[in-house]
């Protein structure tokens, strides 16, 4: 399975940017599909989950700002980013998870800052 994520780039506080990741190869019918993020020095964390089936989970830094979607006959995935803050700035990295391997993509720069 590849991975490509787009969507990235230099956004003020408060403003919003839209992600997306498109999965090819050999994609099962049962998945979950996310993204995780990982800023300067830091560890990388959870930001939002997606089933298959379109049950969410969120990061509590980012409820009610952040929204994940997906279109399961497309095999692409979305994060509608709002009311972003400079503590976002981050690499934004896809990820796809069939319950036998994890694939990642390369991560997209998500900067917040005036």
């Amino acid at each position: 399975v590849q991975l490509q994520a787009s969507g990235g780039g230099l956004v003020q506080p408060g403003g919003s940017l839209r992600l997306s990741c498109a999965a090819s190869g050999s994609i099962s019918s049962i998945n979950i599909m996310g993204w995780y993020r990982q800023a300067p020095g830091k560890q990388r964390d959870l930001v939002a989950t997606i089933t298959s089936g379109g049950s969410t989970n969120y990061a509590d830094s980012v409820k009610g700002r952040f929204t994940i979607s997906r279109d399961t006959a497309k095999n692409t995935m979305d994060l509608q980013m709002n009311n972003l803050k400079p503590e976002d700035t981050a690499v934004y990295y896809c990820t796809y998870d069939d319950f036998r391997r994890n694939y990642w993509g390369r991560g997209t720069l998500v900067t917040v800052s005036s």
